[in-house]
């Protein structure tokens, strides 16, 4: 068998996660959080759709993590997003770390918004 090392662009993975916190790079960070190719920066939930918007053009998709499980987001930044050419997949935050690492590995154009967990 053999094995490849994972080799991540300008991105950085989520290593982990807690109570209010995400692990990015080995960094403790505080959520709520935005991560991806721009680095981490802080995100203000639902209502800082500019952060997002600053997205439109360098990804395909963005992952919402809403805390510890699934919820809806607001009807009105799903539809400001995908009308700006964004794509929005919503999970629970911890399903989001995953699947964001995942296709960060494989090189693909993604970033995560996340809001904390308990």
């Amino acid at each position: 068998m053999r094995l490849n090392e994972v080799v991540y662009t300008d991105a950085e993975p989520i290593d982990g996660y807690g109570p209010g916190f995400f692990r990015i790079g080995g960094q403790k960070r505080e959520a709520p959080l935005v991560t991806g190719f721009m680095g981490t920066m802080s995100w203000g939930g639902y209502d800082d759709v500019e952060t997002l918007l600053a997205l439109e053009g360098e990804i395909d998709v963005l992952f919402v993590g809403t805390g510890d499980d699934v919820a809806h987001i607001p009807r009105a930044l799903r539809d400001t997003l995908e009308a700006k050419g964004v794509g929005v997949e919503v999970m629970s935050s911890p399903a989001a770390c995953r699947t964001y690492n995942v296709l960060l590995s494989e090189g693909r154009r993604v970033a995560v918004a996340l809001l904390p967990v308990t």
